[in-house]
Protein backbone atom coordinates (compact mmCIF):
# COMPACT_ATOMS: atom_id res chain seq x y z
CA UNK A 1 0.00 0.00 0.00
CA UNK A 2 1.26 2.97 -1.18
CA UNK A 3 1.27 6.30 0.91
CA UNK A 4 -0.35 8.38 -2.38
CA UNK A 5 -2.76 6.38 -2.31
CA UNK A 6 -4.12 8.04 0.50
CA UNK A 7 -6.76 11.58 -0.80
CA UNK A 8 -7.59 14.48 1.14
CA UNK A 9 -9.65 16.77 0.86
CA UNK A 10 -11.56 19.57 2.82
CA UNK A 11 -15.28 19.37 0.38
CA UNK A 12 -17.50 16.98 2.69
CA UNK A 13 -19.25 16.67 -0.80
CA UNK A 14 -16.25 15.06 -2.87
CA UNK A 15 -15.44 12.83 0.41
CA UNK A 16 -19.03 11.69 0.63
CA UNK A 17 -18.91 11.12 -3.05
CA UNK A 18 -16.12 8.65 -2.80
CA UNK A 19 -16.38 7.30 0.75
CA UNK A 20 -20.28 7.32 1.43
CA UNK A 21 -21.19 3.38 0.08
CA UNK A 22 -17.91 2.52 1.79
CA UNK A 23 -18.73 4.28 5.03
CA UNK A 24 -22.68 2.81 4.66
CA UNK A 25 -21.60 -1.15 4.27
CA UNK A 26 -20.31 -1.16 7.83
CA UNK A 27 -22.52 1.18 9.57
CA UNK A 28 -21.67 0.11 13.65
CA UNK A 29 -17.96 0.17 12.86
CA UNK A 30 -17.69 3.22 10.77
CA UNK A 31 -20.43 4.77 13.20
CA UNK A 32 -18.45 7.85 14.50
CA UNK A 33 -17.77 9.33 10.50
CA UNK A 34 -21.12 8.16 9.73
CA UNK A 35 -22.43 10.80 12.42
CA UNK A 36 -20.17 13.10 12.10
CA UNK A 37 -20.53 13.80 8.62
CA UNK A 38 -24.18 14.04 9.09
CA UNK A 39 -23.53 16.75 11.55
CA UNK A 40 -21.84 18.65 9.28
CA UNK A 41 -24.05 18.44 6.39
CA UNK A 42 -26.59 19.30 8.46
CA UNK A 43 -25.07 21.97 10.64
CA UNK A 44 -22.48 23.40 8.94
CA UNK A 45 -18.48 22.80 8.67
CA UNK A 46 -17.32 24.76 12.18
CA UNK A 47 -19.92 23.25 14.31
CA UNK A 48 -16.93 21.58 15.94
CA UNK A 49 -14.16 24.40 16.11
CA UNK A 50 -13.30 27.27 13.30
CA UNK A 51 -10.28 25.13 11.49
CA UNK A 52 -12.03 23.37 8.40
CA UNK A 53 -12.56 19.92 8.36
CA UNK A 54 -10.42 17.63 6.51
CA UNK A 55 -11.10 13.96 5.30
CA UNK A 56 -9.02 11.58 3.75
CA UNK A 57 -10.05 8.06 2.11
CA UNK A 58 -7.62 5.30 0.71
CA UNK A 59 -8.44 4.17 -2.73
CA UNK A 60 -6.32 2.18 -4.61
CA UNK A 61 -9.08 1.36 -7.46
CA UNK A 62 -11.21 0.25 -4.26
CA UNK A 63 -12.17 2.53 -1.03
CA UNK A 64 -10.45 0.63 1.69
CA UNK A 65 -10.47 3.04 4.55
CA UNK A 66 -11.69 6.73 5.54
CA UNK A 67 -10.41 9.18 7.63
CA UNK A 68 -11.67 12.46 9.22
CA UNK A 69 -10.48 15.29 11.26
CA UNK A 70 -12.78 17.87 12.86
CA UNK A 71 -10.45 19.95 14.65
CA UNK A 72 -9.53 20.38 17.26
CA UNK A 73 -10.14 16.91 18.20
CA UNK A 74 -8.25 13.84 17.15
CA UNK A 75 -8.32 12.40 13.88
CA UNK A 76 -10.74 9.32 13.59
CA UNK A 77 -9.49 6.44 10.82
CA UNK A 78 -11.73 3.39 9.99
CA UNK A 79 -10.24 0.13 10.63
CA UNK A 80 -6.93 -0.51 8.85
CA UNK A 81 -3.92 -3.04 8.41
CA UNK A 82 0.05 -2.53 9.93
CA UNK A 83 0.45 -1.97 6.30
CA UNK A 84 -2.31 0.69 5.61
CA UNK A 85 -1.73 2.57 8.89
CA UNK A 86 2.00 3.19 8.02
CA UNK A 87 1.16 4.46 4.04
CA UNK A 88 -1.43 6.71 6.37
CA UNK A 89 1.61 7.64 8.78
CA UNK A 90 4.04 8.66 5.70
CA UNK A 91 1.43 10.39 4.00
CA UNK A 92 0.46 12.71 7.31
CA UNK A 93 4.19 13.08 7.72
CA UNK A 94 4.87 14.47 4.05
CA UNK A 95 1.80 16.79 4.11
CA UNK A 96 3.14 18.07 7.46
CA UNK A 97 -0.42 17.48 8.63
CA UNK A 98 -0.99 18.46 12.39
CA UNK A 99 -1.89 15.10 13.92
CA UNK A 100 -2.60 16.38 17.80
CA UNK A 101 -3.96 12.52 18.37
CA UNK A 102 -5.89 9.49 17.18
CA UNK A 103 -8.73 7.55 17.75
CA UNK A 104 -9.43 4.23 16.00
CA UNK A 105 -10.18 0.02 16.40
CA UNK A 106 -7.30 -0.50 18.84
CA UNK A 107 -5.45 -2.64 16.67
CA UNK A 108 -5.66 0.53 13.60
CA UNK A 109 -4.44 2.50 16.47
CA UNK A 110 -1.39 0.67 18.18
CA UNK A 111 -0.27 0.15 14.19
CA UNK A 112 -0.54 3.63 13.58
CA UNK A 113 0.88 4.95 16.84
CA UNK A 114 4.01 2.39 16.05
CA UNK A 115 4.46 4.10 12.47
CA UNK A 116 4.09 7.64 14.09
CA UNK A 117 6.51 7.28 16.26
CA UNK A 118 8.96 5.43 13.80
CA UNK A 119 8.72 8.23 11.32
CA UNK A 120 8.20 11.41 13.27
CA UNK A 121 9.94 10.98 16.79
CA UNK A 122 6.69 11.92 18.80
CA UNK A 123 5.77 10.68 21.74
CA UNK A 124 2.54 8.87 22.28
CA UNK A 125 -0.36 8.71 25.21
CA UNK A 126 -2.84 6.53 25.32
CA UNK A 127 -5.81 8.30 26.81
CA UNK A 128 -8.40 5.90 26.96
CA UNK A 129 -9.60 2.55 26.12
CA UNK A 130 -13.26 2.31 24.70
CA UNK A 131 -15.60 -0.29 23.70
CA UNK A 132 -18.49 0.24 21.03
CA UNK A 133 -21.66 -1.71 21.99
CA UNK A 134 -24.98 -2.64 19.71
CA UNK A 135 -28.07 -3.22 21.23
CA UNK A 136 -29.40 -6.97 21.29
CA UNK A 137 -32.27 -7.98 23.19
CA UNK A 138 -33.32 -5.13 25.19
CA UNK A 139 -34.10 -5.52 28.61
CA UNK A 140 -35.53 -2.70 31.28
CA UNK A 141 -33.15 -2.28 33.86
CA UNK A 142 -34.83 -3.37 37.54
CA UNK A 143 -36.33 -1.74 39.50
CA UNK A 144 -37.18 0.50 37.58
CA UNK A 145 -36.94 4.39 39.71
CA UNK A 146 -39.99 6.58 40.01
CA UNK A 147 -40.62 8.74 37.29
CA UNK A 148 -40.91 8.95 33.63
CA UNK A 149 -39.28 10.26 30.55
CA UNK A 150 -39.87 13.31 28.36
CA UNK A 151 -38.30 14.61 24.89
CA UNK A 152 -36.52 17.56 26.00
CA UNK A 153 -37.53 20.85 24.31
CA UNK A 154 -36.58 24.30 24.16
CA UNK A 155 -38.23 24.88 27.35
CA UNK A 156 -34.50 22.94 28.83
CA UNK A 157 -32.19 24.73 26.67
CA UNK A 158 -29.95 26.22 29.47
CA UNK A 159 -30.56 22.88 31.19
CA UNK A 160 -28.79 20.72 28.61
CA UNK A 161 -26.16 23.66 27.99
CA UNK A 162 -24.92 23.07 31.39
CA UNK A 163 -25.76 19.52 31.73
CA UNK A 164 -23.39 19.02 28.52
CA UNK A 165 -20.75 21.28 30.08
CA UNK A 166 -20.80 19.24 33.11
CA UNK A 167 -20.71 16.16 31.44
CA UNK A 168 -17.69 17.52 29.08
CA UNK A 169 -15.92 18.36 32.29
CA UNK A 170 -16.91 14.60 33.76
CA UNK A 171 -14.81 13.15 30.70
CA UNK A 172 -11.83 15.50 30.14
CA UNK A 173 -13.59 16.70 26.90
CA UNK A 174 -11.64 20.18 27.14
CA UNK A 175 -12.95 20.96 23.26
CA UNK A 176 -16.58 20.57 23.75
CA UNK A 177 -17.46 22.77 20.75
CA UNK A 178 -20.46 25.19 20.94
CA UNK A 179 -23.27 23.99 23.45
CA UNK A 180 -25.81 26.38 23.08
CA UNK A 181 -25.88 25.02 19.24
CA UNK A 182 -25.42 21.60 20.13
CA UNK A 183 -28.64 21.86 22.74
CA UNK A 184 -30.37 23.22 19.52
CA UNK A 185 -29.66 20.95 17.34
CA UNK A 186 -30.19 17.86 19.29
CA UNK A 187 -34.11 19.85 20.16
CA UNK A 188 -34.45 20.35 17.25
CA UNK A 189 -34.22 16.43 15.99
CA UNK A 190 -35.96 15.88 19.43
CA UNK A 191 -32.29 14.24 19.94
CA UNK A 192 -32.49 14.62 23.76
CA UNK A 193 -34.48 12.80 26.50
CA UNK A 194 -35.15 13.60 30.34
CA UNK A 195 -36.08 11.19 33.13
CA UNK A 196 -37.75 13.53 35.40
CA UNK A 197 -38.90 12.28 38.79
CA UNK A 198 -42.55 12.62 39.37
CA UNK A 199 -42.99 16.16 40.31
CA UNK A 200 -41.29 17.23 36.87
CA UNK A 201 -37.43 17.63 38.04
CA UNK A 202 -35.58 16.46 35.25
CA UNK A 203 -32.72 14.14 36.99
CA UNK A 204 -31.15 12.52 33.96
CA UNK A 205 -30.81 12.67 30.28
CA UNK A 206 -29.64 9.89 27.23
CA UNK A 207 -28.49 11.71 23.75
CA UNK A 208 -29.51 10.04 20.37
CA UNK A 209 -27.85 10.75 17.36
CA UNK A 210 -30.19 11.27 13.94
CA UNK A 211 -30.60 7.84 12.19
CA UNK A 212 -27.77 7.74 9.53
CA UNK A 213 -27.38 4.72 7.34
CA UNK A 214 -29.78 2.19 9.98
CA UNK A 215 -27.81 2.88 12.95
CA UNK A 216 -28.24 5.74 15.84
CA UNK A 217 -25.55 6.27 18.53
CA UNK A 218 -26.88 6.97 21.73
CA UNK A 219 -24.74 9.88 23.49
CA UNK A 220 -24.45 11.60 25.76
CA UNK A 221 -25.94 9.84 28.78
CA UNK A 222 -25.71 12.22 31.85
CA UNK A 223 -26.71 12.22 35.91
CA UNK A 224 -25.74 15.02 37.65
CA UNK A 225 -22.99 13.17 40.25
CA UNK A 226 -25.33 14.03 43.24
CA UNK A 227 -28.40 12.31 42.00
CA UNK A 228 -26.30 9.13 40.56
CA UNK A 229 -26.68 5.54 42.16
CA UNK A 230 -30.89 6.20 41.93
CA UNK A 231 -30.94 4.24 37.92
CA UNK A 232 -31.82 7.09 36.47
CA UNK A 233 -29.25 7.04 33.61
CA UNK A 234 -30.19 3.34 33.14
CA UNK A 235 -34.08 4.06 32.99
CA UNK A 236 -33.46 7.01 30.22
CA UNK A 237 -31.36 4.88 28.40
CA UNK A 238 -33.69 1.71 27.90
CA UNK A 239 -36.31 4.10 26.97
CA UNK A 240 -34.21 5.82 24.23
CA UNK A 241 -32.97 2.44 23.07
CA UNK A 242 -37.10 1.18 22.96
CA UNK A 243 -37.87 4.23 20.93
CA UNK A 244 -35.26 3.47 18.41
CA UNK A 245 -35.75 0.38 18.03
CA UNK A 246 -39.84 1.09 17.61
CA UNK A 247 -38.53 3.44 14.91
CA UNK A 248 -36.94 0.44 12.81
CA UNK A 249 -33.39 1.28 13.69
CA UNK A 250 -31.49 -1.12 12.57
CA UNK A 251 -28.24 -0.57 14.63
CA UNK A 252 -28.20 1.22 17.79
CA UNK A 253 -24.66 1.40 19.39
CA UNK A 254 -23.19 2.89 22.22
CA UNK A 255 -19.48 3.93 23.86
CA UNK A 256 -18.36 3.48 26.91
CA UNK A 257 -15.03 4.46 28.60
CA UNK A 258 -13.58 0.70 29.85
CA UNK A 259 -12.36 1.79 33.05
CA UNK A 260 -16.09 2.65 34.23
CA UNK A 261 -16.88 -0.40 35.07
CA UNK A 262 -20.29 1.38 35.98
CA UNK A 263 -21.57 2.01 32.55
CA UNK A 264 -20.44 -1.20 31.26
CA UNK A 265 -22.30 -3.61 33.43
CA UNK A 266 -25.25 -0.76 33.41
CA UNK A 267 -25.38 -1.18 29.38
CA UNK A 268 -24.60 -4.75 29.36
CA UNK A 269 -27.67 -5.47 31.76
CA UNK A 270 -29.84 -3.25 29.43
CA UNK A 271 -29.10 -5.52 26.26
CA UNK A 272 -25.63 -4.16 24.77
CA UNK A 273 -23.41 -6.32 23.35
CA UNK A 274 -19.99 -5.96 22.49
CA UNK A 275 -18.64 -5.43 18.98
CA UNK A 276 -15.31 -3.83 18.94
CA UNK A 277 -12.11 -1.79 21.59
CA UNK A 278 -11.32 1.40 20.51
CA UNK A 279 -8.30 3.15 21.58
CA UNK A 280 -7.67 7.29 21.85
CA UNK A 281 -4.56 8.43 21.54
CA UNK A 282 -2.85 11.65 22.40
CA UNK A 283 0.38 12.73 20.18
CA UNK A 284 2.98 15.07 22.11
CA UNK A 285 3.55 16.57 25.55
Amino acid sequence: MRPENWHFTEDLDEFLTRAGDFLRSRPALHTVPLTVTDALRRRGPHIYGSEAPRFGVLDDGTVRAALLHTPPFHLHVTPLTDREADALAARLADLDHPVPGLSARQETAEAFVAAWRRRTGTSATLRKHQRLYRLAELTVPRPRPEGRVRIAGPEDRELLIRWKGEFDTDIEHTTGGDRAEWADARIAHGGVTLWETPDGTPVSLAGVTPEIAGQVRIAPVYTPAALRGRGYAGAATAEVSRAAREAGVSEILLFTDLDNPTSNGLYQRIGYRPVADFAVWRFGD
